[in-house]
């Protein structure tokens, strides 16, 4: 029997994997768990999965493990295919500007290699 995935999910080069691998065994447990949540149910509670506001359409994963915060950037391509980009700690209450921008920068960069391809 084969359960029916909503979304699928894609890792744009290393950036998300370099992240990932410096986590602590609590957290990519938890990562994990949320990454299939993410693909297995139909709505996502924002607590887990939120629309960043004034971005190019930017989304944050948000994981909390071990009294740390963690926020992933991901966005969509072609209805539900999720891309993951950077990640990073969050040691404040506002996200920090420069990993937006770092956000919306891969993002471009991902579908300007997409245009070459065709």
């Amino acid at each position: 029997m084969s359960e029916k995935r909503y979304r699928n999910i894609y890792y744009y080069k290393n950036y998300y994997l370099i992240f990932f691998d410096r986590l602590g065994p609590e957290a990519k447990k938890k990562f994990n768990w949320t990454l299939q949540l993410i693909q297995d149910i139909e709505i996502v509670p924002e607590k887990f999965f939120k629309h960043l506001a004034d971005t190019s359409g930017l989304f944050e994963i948000r994981v909390e493990a071990g009294g740390n915060i963690y926020r992933v950037f991901s966005f969509f391509d072609k209805g539900q295919l999720i891309i993951l980009i950077n990640g990073f700690h969050k040691k404040t209450q506002k996200t920090p500007e420069k990993e937006i921008y770092l956000a919306e920068k891969l993002k471009k960069q991902y579908f300007d290699e997409k245009q070459q391809e065709k």
